[in-house]
């Protein structure tokens, strides 16, 4: 049977607090970079060597000693023998002679006593012997080293999230790998027996099973490494068999349904007994209902989200993100508020934030609900980008109101 009494619910900072303190950033390992993408830094990076690590050419032309040719104009052009072409990855030619030019191509590494580079268009391109038609500026055109990043330079800070130009940068400074906090495995499970596969026919009292996809697609989104085990019956042996065998590859397991007051929630049933994860209601809505604590010999987190899929999301949103989030070193946690003018008056019940879907336009600043508020309403949470954020004692606000916004595709992403 459900609860006899029902605790006073606790706010969502205080849920999101117990959360926050019960789970430390993964192990750091060097990955190759590629399997880096989007994740922290776990300490910092620095440069091995000078870039560029050699002075080079920033066109191609020739390299010459800028006495040899300052007094170069079209009307008195200079002449100078070619003694070599330098090439990027070919570079033969160590010293160029007094008097003398070589063809040099761009990135190719000058030689000893050429301190500038006079391109092809101010020359007639010789082979032998080159008519120079302009001269250059003292070191034009000549890429010093060292000039965009000095060997022991600090270039990754710890926790800097490795996106393409950083691991370029890497790549560029020789760095096959780089230490980072793994992706946390997240294992989600569903249950319900009125639950079916997608692309599975429904009877009269079933539903497609929507919710494991919407939350290993949200913890994918994060970064994490998502398992999605499907349907879990409402049996607390059934519950508890699957969640055994999944331990073991799990960083995190996320469950959603069977957590709320009545005669079936399973997974309320199956996990209080163990004493490690605490039930009880938030102050908030949709999503009241909500569970957190830890599980198996290796204490491995578990969210129990409630069943009501835009309850779920929103729960994976508030608690579940900012959680995955610290475990990978990224900051930060929470996505951050905005504000934003409301397009449509709204209401909220007394002593309870309140969670709106709704439409956000950057452009002029303002917030439009969608759908209602009915936490069932997934095809309103499909349509919407945005949520408004209600406080617990506010119950009405009009049209034209400013009000807190959590943008949901706010960029708190992590590669794969």
């Amino acid at each position: 049977m459900g609860d006899q009494a029902a605790p006073a619910p606790i706010t969502v900072e205080q849920h999101l607090e117990r959360i926050l303190a019960a789970v430390e950033p993964l192990p750091a390992a060097a990955q190759p970079l590629m399997d880096a993408l989007g994740l922290a830094a776990a300490e910092p990076v620095t440069a091995p060597h000078s870039l560029p690590a050699f002075d080079n050419s920033a066109m191609d032309g020739y390299a010459v000693r800028l006495a040899d040719v300052v007094t170069a104009t079209l009307e008195s052009p200079v002449h100078l023998p070619v003694v070599g072409a330098i090439g990027a990855g070919a570079a033969d030619l160590r010293v160029l002679p007094e008097g003398t030019a070589a063809k040099i191509m761009t990135g190719a590494p000058v030689p000893e006593g050429c301190d500038a580079v006079v391109p092809y268009e101010w020359t007639d391109r010789g082979a032998e012997h080159v008519r120079i038609d302009r001269a250059p500026e003292l070191h034009q055109h000549v890429r010093a080293a060292g000039e965009d990043v000095t060997e022991g330079d600090l270039v990754i800070e710890a926790g800097t999230v490795l996106g393409p130009r950083q691991l370029g940068l890497l790549a560029s400074l020789g760095h096959a790998r780089v230490a980072v906090r793994h992706r946390p495995r997240v294992v989600v499970l569903s249950t319900g027996s009125e639950l079916r596969e997608p692309g599975q026919p429904l009877g009269h009292d079933s539903i497609h099973d929507g919710n494991s996809y919407l939350l290993a697609a949200a913890a994918r989104r994060a970064g994490a490494v998502a398992y999605r085990v499907g349907i879990v019956p409402d049996q607390p042996e059934a519950f508890l068999a699957a969640l055994e065998e999944q331990l073991v590859r799990a960083d995190v397991v996320v469950t959603s349904g069977g957590v709320s007051m009545g005669d079936y929630d399973v997974v309320k049933a199956a996990l209080r007994p163990l004493g490690t994860v605490w039930f009880g209601p938030v102050a908030m809505q949709p999503g009241k209902p909500q569970g957190f604590g830890h599980v198996g010999e290796d204490r491995v987190p578990i969210f129990t989200l409630p069943g009501n899929p835009v309850s779920a999301y929103l729960s994976f949103e508030l608690f579940v993100l900012p959680a995955l989030r610290k475990m990978m070193g990224l900051t930060p946690w929470s996505r951050p508020a905005v504000s934003a003018r409301l397009t449509h008056a709204i209401t909220s019940p007394p002593g309870r934030r309140q969670l709106l879907r709704a439409h956000l336009d950057p452009a002029d600043g303002t917030v439009s609900p969608v759908g209602g508020p009915g936490s069932h309403l997934v095809g309103g949470l499909a349509d919407a980008d945005a949520l408004v954020v209600v406080p617990e004692d506010v119950t009405a606000l009009e049209a034209g109101a400013v009000v807190s916004v959590l943008p949901m595709d706010s960029g708190l992403e992590g590669g794969h």
